[in-house]
């Protein structure tokens, strides 16, 4: 008995004098470049503007149900998109403004924090509310405008993976970025907004 318990401790301490002991190491991700900030201006048969990146795509919202102006910022780099709809207001304006806030509440359950941030330019009509959405969100945020009076857009951007903040944190920083240019930038056309 006694031989045993010296060859286990010799077996311990012979394990103990190894210079190659393993650590774990915390998960890594793909390091990713990003490009230089350059804006387009988006300008169609819409009743509004607005300047977006020129790494994304606005393209037309396909959906049956797609309004005319509903639009699909799509960053195929980052496999992000931003949904932009539009919609005429006829003394509905509360109830767009509810519907927008209650998509916005629908991220609760996932979200660690939302922080909203009051849109006011009062020289070009523009006035809302940007929802910045924290945690592993579906949607990790939101945005609407309107001029108070005709014209009402919501946007919400969506990546397109399992939703997982430390994943995506470097371009949702970088893309947040785009979201709120696109906010300062965007100009109702039609004159009665002023």
């Amino acid at each position: 008995m006694r031989i045993m318990t010296t060859v286990f401790i010799m077996l311990c301490l012979a394990g103990c004098m190894d210079n190659d002991n393993y650590t774990p190491k915390r998960r890594g991700y793909f390091r990713i470049t990003l490009p230089d900030k350059q804006y387009v201006k988006y300008y169609a048969e819409c009743p509004f503007t607005f300047e977006y990146p020129g790494y994304a795509q606005v393209i037309r919202d396909t959906e049956p149900s797609a309004e005319p102006c509903w639009l699909n910022i799509y960053f195929p780099r980052f496999k992000a998109n931003i949904n932009f709809t539009y919609k005429v207001v006829n003394n509905n304006l509360t109830q767009y403004i509810a519907e927008s806030q209650e998509f916005v509440t629908h991220h609760e359950v996932k979200a660690s924090g939302i922080n909203e941030q009051a849109v006011s330019n009062l020289k070009e009509h523009v006035f809302g509310n940007i929802y910045d959405i924290e945690g592993n969100a579906a949607s990790n945020m939101q945005f609407y405008l309107t001029d108070s009076s005709k014209n009402f857009i919501r946007g919400a951007l969506y990546f397109y993976s399992v939703p997982n903040k430390d994943s995506i944190e470097p371009v949702l920083k970088f893309v947040k970025e785009d979201v709120y240019h696109l906010v300062q930038s965007l100009r109702w056309k039609n004159d009665t907004a002023k």
